[in-house]
């Protein structure tokens, strides 16, 4: 595994060296209450400390930063700092019990809070009384702290859930999955919600638009909208599905949305004054956010509510001038959005779930263009190009990042990347002369070595079929071009979405 322990050696040193934490009295527990609830997942990994008289609970191993589920439907009852726990989370449950939570690295609930089952409460963490992350499981039959608990393992058995589990299986409400944010730039494309690719190309007449006929397949002829002339783009998808299209250029900033999932679209309407760049994605609670550069630095609107009306333009409080925008998200669902112009490269990330944001952080020096991704254990990587070619940069977890390393590459090339079937990063890099590709070698792992990926162009954009084959768009002076993978590991040769070229680019 890169960047880490692997999660095998992880548990190995964990059930060697795990702390226990002592339990208050020693009678024994009451017989637990009928099972109430279908349960969820609590977290992945292995139970490497079982209950026992001297464990009241049980320990389940895993990265630091992974997700922490409700295992039912309850109240929050206690958030916070706990002796010998770090910190901890209980849960009162209809029918009487309490699952207790601890160790955690950060938590996402407050007192009070009514949570349901398989809804994210808190990341792995190793804080209190602890050699590694872990989650320490408790469970009790009524909210008392002066007796044992119960053995956790039948009491999730009862309720349908066997460990080791995968969250997002058995019997309980399935968690959400991550609405991950779609690159910006002049091309750009993401999936409608019944599964087929749209695509939308800036011209210098405004904005072009294709789309497939059918999931995985064939493409419509080019449809020119107008919109903003040489504009930059952005695409998310509403919490219902609608995909929004944002158009920005030096002197207007318009949008226009599918007025019902995988549906025709509204004609555009005013969004803002010019910029240079334009970002989107979307909130953990499905609100979409939008970011744009201009001579002053980065702003930013929300919608106040999912699929409803928007806040005003805001200041991020700083941000590169006229910088490029990325947005990517983390493992919980907190917003990430990177910055980068020819001298400076910064980012800022979400406190909270949904909420405030933080500073700008240095993030590197200045560089040409940049791309972000999440490997499959949910690290962010970064990709920036400039004169000398591509480097990158890793999260090592959840709040720290590798230096930047150098992969070669193109020299300032346009950069995009996407995610292969089994969750390898495949990276394209694009300038005047050629367009190449790197993928990693193995799941999370190294990559290899950049391979020829056809002539060059203006621009590169990626993204995935409703099958999983990448598809890439490339611009130049003729046209849109596209390739897309016919299996695991071939790719069609270069040509025209369909009938026409769509617009030039340059």
């Amino acid at each position: 595994m890169l960047h880490g322990i692997s999660r095998r050696t992880l548990r190995f040193v964990l059930a060697a060296a795990a702390a226990v934490l002592p339990s208050l009295v020693t009678v024994s527990p009451a017989t637990a209450q009928a099972a109430g609830f279908a349960a969820a997942c609590p977290t992945a990994g292995a139970v490497f400390q079982h209950y026992s008289d001297s464990h009241d609970g049980i320990d389940i191993a895993n990265d630091h930063g992974a997700p922490i589920y409700a295992v039912g439907d309850g109240e929050v009852i206690n958030s916070g700092p706990a002796q010998g726990y770090g910190q901890w989370i209980r849960i009162l449950h209809p029918d009487g019990t309490v699952t207790e939570y601890g160790h955690m690295y950060r938590r996402e609930v407050v007192v009070g809070q009514q949570v349901t089952a398989g809804q994210l409460i808190a990341l792995v963490g190793s804080e209190g009384q602890s050699t590694g992350p872990h989650l320490h499981l408790r469970v009790r039959v009524d909210t008392s702290t002066d007796r044992r608990g119960i053995d956790p393992e039948p009491y999730l058995a009862e309720r349908g859930v066997t460990l080791p589990c995968t969250p997002g299986t058995g019997p309980g409400p399935k968690p959400k999955p991550l609405v991950y944010p779609v690159e910006a730039g002049r091309v750009v494309s993401a999936r409608s919600a019944d599964g087929r690719l749209e695509a939308f190309a800036a011209g210098a007449d405004g904005v072009h638009h294709a789309w497939q006929t059918r999931v995985n397949g064939a493409w419509s002829d080019w449809e020119a909208l107008g919109g903003p002339g040489g504009a930059e783009l952005a695409i998310a998808p509403n919490a219902d599905g609608r995909l929004e299209l944002f158009a920005l250029n030096g002197g207007v900033l318009q949008h226009r949305y599918q007025t019902s999932p995988s549906g025709g679209w509204s004609g555009w309407e005013g969004f803002g004054e010019g910029g240079r760049y334009v970002a989107a994605g979307a909130n953990g609670d499905g609100r979409l956010e939008v970011f744009a550069s201009n001579p002053s630095g980065v702003f930013h609107r929300y919608q106040t509510a999912p699929n409803s009306g928007w806040s005003g333009w805001e200041p991020t409080g700083g941000g590169p001038a006229s910088g490029r925008l990325e947005l990517e998200k983390s493992p919980d669902g907190r917003l990430e959005v990177f910055a980068l112009n020819d001298k400076i490269f910064q980012h800022q990330y979400q406190t909270a779930v949904n909420g405030g944001w933080s500073s700008w952080e240095e993030f590197g020096g200045g560089g040409h263009d940049l791309t972000v991704d999440h490997n499959a254990d949910g690290r962010l990587e970064v990709f920036a190009s400039g004169p000398v070619g591509v480097f990158h940069r890793y999260q090592t977890n959840p709040s720290s990042w590798s230096g930047w390393e150098a992969t070669r590459g193109p020299a300032d090339s346009r950069l995009t990347s996407e995610r292969t079937p089994d969750g390898r990063v495949e990276v394209f890099a694009m300038n005047g002369d050629v367009a190449m590709h790197m993928w990693q070698k193995g799941v999370n792992a190294p990559y290899g070595d950049w391979t020829e990926f056809g002539g060059g162009g203006a621009e590169v954009a990626a993204a995935t079929n409703a099958d999983g084959r990448i598809e890439v768009f490339g611009t130049n002076r003729v046209g849109v071009h596209h390739r897309w993978q016919t299996g695991f590991s071939t790719w069609s040769e270069w040509g025209w979405l369909n009938s026409g070229p769509g617009p030039a680019a340059t």
